[in-house]
């Protein structure tokens, strides 16, 4: 297996994760099976408990493992099926340290950085090697930026793993910015050279240097940038800020050569050129629909474009699947909340509303008032997760006549728990990686409007979650025309609803968002966008 890391410079947020995943796709599209992971140096366990507007969203795999946000670039842009073993934090390697030291397993050593600490990171990548025998190439991303302090350990177990395999089946690919200024008019080479100098301190050296601007490379800024950071100029890879969409960024690194440069250094010689016709053609659906549906995204981290990041992903590849471009307008669920009468100026000009997830208390009543203005109003509505239980709740309350129905989790004495604590979570004390995580089967109703939109009576969905429907309330909610259209195998647990009087009114407790690639976006969302197209017309 060849090896390549992934390592940033300057300034965080240069789009390490993107420019990897687009590196795995031109790599795939050459025939070449590759497998991705994240090393990030924090020291949670796990992003799980994080706040999404300190880090973005959470992730979530199939074995239920919480991730970083990258990883879902890697899932959407490959074709790779990922594990807990593609993302490994430094909480998680001192953990194993330290249990191991408790146990003995040392046998008296002292404990040290090296070469316990980056042996644990070392083993995880061959860990990830001997559960993907057959990959040729696994690309590793290493969070943060060169020079931070919880990082050098693992560049420290870089520079070892590559003097030992060799420079032929390693190399290091660095993400740097080269800044235009526009009082001076020039593209400004120093950031890189200052950002290569502290990583070859640390004894490593990039093969290739990947150049994020908003201003093309000349000839003279090529030159300059591969004299004085050591690498050759066709190595000199240039990023620029992407017009529309995240995806032309393989296309881009393309018309780099970054792909021949790439199996060039790692004498990958039998991959042939990489075929993006397919991919050519969702990009150019994205950029040029020919029709556009608006679509009031509702949520409680609107501030923050990463909080949300798969389900906008998800609802660009349905727009595409529809030639048609998906206008989200974020709308902070505060605001109807604060004042529930100014919804019909908040969402009386879109032709969707959605829901996505979310936990606390802040928000949510204006996250109601934005499901009964769809329900009463007749607009498509889509709800993720939390937005499925907001559903239920103003259904509950404003249908069904119970008043104040609504979660434990928001109001603990509600005399109408609609929404209850999982009964495996009543005894539950931590907070990590301790909700409903990962894939489950949800069995859906024949003839329900769901199971229409799947094509299917059976589907596996990602999970994460600690509240779900109370089946006490199931009979009389369902005479009221609330629709239970799927539910676990065992018929406890309810995975999604939907309205029978409405013409698009579906929710899931699941994350959808988290199964969408481009050219195979997710039933939920095309169904919705599609919903949306119907009644703008």
């Amino acid at each position: 297996m060849k090896h390549i890391f992934v390592t940033g410079g300057v300034v965080s947020s240069l789009g390490k994760g993107l420019a990897a995943a687009a590196l795995g796709r031109l790599l795939e599209n050459r025939g070449l099976k590759v497998v991705m992971q994240k090393f990030d140096p924090y020291l949670n366990v796990d992003p799980g408990t994080m706040s999404p507007f300190q880090h973005g969203e959470v992730y979530v795999l199939n074995d239920g493992t919480e991730t970083d946000l990258d990883l879902g670039h890697y899932e959407r842009f490959t074709s790779g099926q990922l594990t807990r073993h593609n993302n490994l934090t430094s909480g998680q390697v001192y953990l194993r340290v330290i249990e191991k030291e408790r146990k003995g397993d040392y046998l008296g050593k002292t404990v040290q950085v090296v070469p316990h600490v980056t042996d644990e990171i070392k083993a995880r990548i061959a860990l990830v090697e001997q559960e993907q025998p057959d990959s040729h190439v696994l690309i590793t991303e290493i969070g943060g930026t060169t020079g931070d302090i919880e990082g050098l350990p693992f560049l420290e177990a870089i520079r070892q793993f590559i003097l030992e395999r060799g420079p032929s089946n390693a190399m290091v690919m660095h993400v740097t910015l080269v800044p235009y200024l526009k009082a001076a008019g020039e593209l400004k080479t120093k950031p890189s050279q200052q950002s290569v100098a502290k990583l070859r301190e640390i004894g490593l050296q990039p093969q290739v240097l990947i150049c994020r601007t908003e201003e093309p490379l000349n000839r003279d800024v090529r030159a300059k940038l591969s004299t004085y950071c050591n690498v050759p100029q066709k190595a000199v890879i240039e990023l620029r800020d992407v017009e529309s969409t995240i995806y032309e960024a393989p296309l881009m690194l393309r018309k780099e050569c970054l792909d021949d440069v790439v199996c060039e250094i790692l004498r990958l010689d039998d991959a042939p050129p990489a075929e993006m016709t397919e991919w050519e053609r969702f990009v150019k659906r994205v950029k040029h629909p020919k029709k556009a549906a608006k679509i009031a995204f509702v949520g409680k981290y609107t501030d923050l474009q990463d909080a949300y990041k798969s389900v906008y992903e998800s609802l660009a590849h349905a727009g595409a699947s529809h030639d048609c471009r998906a206008e989200v307008h974020r709308i902070d669920a505060e605001k109807l909340e604060v004042d529930p009468s100014a919804a019909e100026e908040l969402l009386g000009d879109f032709t969707g509303v959605l829901v996505p997830g979310g936990f606390g208390e802040r928000g949510i009543e204006g996250k109601v008032v934005a499901a009964r203005y769809a329900r009463e109003n007749q607009l498509p509505y889509l709800g993720l997760c939390l937005g499925m239980q907001i559903a239920t709740i103003d259904f509950a309350r404003h249908v069904c006549g119970f008043e104040r129905a609504n979660s434990t989790e928001f109001d603990p004495k509600t005399p109408h728990p609609v929404i209850c604590l999982l009964e495996g979570q009543k005894n539950v004390k931590g907070k990590g990686a301790s909700m409903r995580l990962g894939l489950s089967t949800a069995v859906l109703k024949e003839g329900s409007l769901t199971a229409q939109v799947y094509g299917r009576p059976e589907v596996q969905e990602r999970h994460r979650h600690r509240y779900e429907f109370n089946m006490k309330y199931r009979e009389a909610m369902e005479a009221k025309g609330f629709v239970i259209s799927g539910t676990s195998p065992d018929g406890t647990l309810v995975e999604t609803i939907e309205l029978r009087h409405h013409p698009w009114f579906v929710a899931c407790q699941f994350h959808p968002e988290f199964l969408s690639k481009p050219n195979a976006p997710h039933p939920l969302f095309r169904g919705f966008i599609g919903a949306c197209l119907a009644h703008a017309s």
